[in-house]
């Protein structure tokens, strides 16, 4: 049998809207057609130009485009959110669930450094952390 996650009693996370996960150093939102097709809907244009507009191909994936300074396209800097928040990409919506960090407490303090809704609120369950950190390996 093996021995439960360190998170075993859950750890807390409510988002605060600062949109530091979707600004700053730069990286990769992986994305999927379907996902794709449904941010492309929300701003009311063809897949194919939301593809041209805002995803870039890494190898054999795709991920969301970011501005020179590491922030998403996607990001409106007027209103400080998303533009296609209600169909944000998988990867978003389990941050900060992803295995990357929660492999280690020590992971976990730095989220909570990077992230300030990381460590406050309510506690989330052991069976939703392991749930949003199974959808995508990050």
């Amino acid at each position: 049998m093996q021995d439960p996650p360190w998170y075993h009693e859950g750890l807390r996370f409510e988002c605060t809207g600062c949109g530091a996960c979707c600004t700053g150093d730069e990286g990769y939102v992986w994305v999927n057609q379907p996902e794709i097709e449904a941010m492309a809907a929300a701003l009311g244009i063809e897949p194919a130009e939301f593809e041209r507009k805002f995803v870039r191909t890494i190898g054999t994936r795709r991920s969301l485009c970011e501005r020179p300074d590491g922030d998403c396209m996607l990001f409106d800097r007027t209103t400080l959110g998303c533009r296609v928040y209600a169909v944000r990409p998988r990867q978003c919506g389990s941050w900060p669930f992803w295995a990357s960090n929660v492999r280690a407490p020590s992971a976990w303090r730095q989220t909570c450094r990077d992230c300030p809704g990381a460590g406050q609120g309510p506690l989330v369950p052991l069976d939703e952390i392991e749930r949003q950190r199974g959808i995508i390996q990050i």
